[in-house]
């Protein structure tokens, strides 16, 4: 069985990175994305088994990403997990209307991530 297929739309090469080195010791095959347009673009193609979505993106918002997403049948049902480093008040439930399935806050603990990583979409 191939390797279960994460997307991770993040502008910031920083966090990409971070991402990057956590699932490097997992089973998870990691595709990345640096804007909402790329995301949803690659989501569309490569049917991801799981998205983490940065809230705040460039040309197009985790947001209007997510929602984007949510409209095509392929995807209603992948796994979202929006993630913001502006936790204030509204950026969850506005996630949440959009159809993200999580929510997680920078900073946050790579382990807490793995862990919803793992929860909803457990390794082989």
């Amino acid at each position: 069985m191939s390797a279960k297929t994460i997307l991770y739309v993040e502008d910031n090469e920083v966090n990409r990175r971070l991402v990057r080195d956590l699932l490097k010791r997992t089973s998870y095959r990691l595709i990345e994305a640096p804007d909402g347009e790329t995301g949803v673009a690659i989501a569309l193609r490569e049917h991801p088994d799981l998205i983490l979505m940065d809230v705040q993106l460039p040309r197009v918002s985790g947001i209007e990403a997510t929602r984007t997403l949510r409209g095509e049948p392929a995807m209603a049902d992948t796994p979202i997990i929006a993630i913001t480093s502006f936790a204030m008040g509204g950026d969850e439930q506005r996630a949440r209307e959009a159809g993200a399935t999580e929510y997680l806050a920078k900073p946050y603990s790579p382990r807490d991530l793995l862990e919803m990583i793992r929860r909803l979409l457990p390794e082989d």
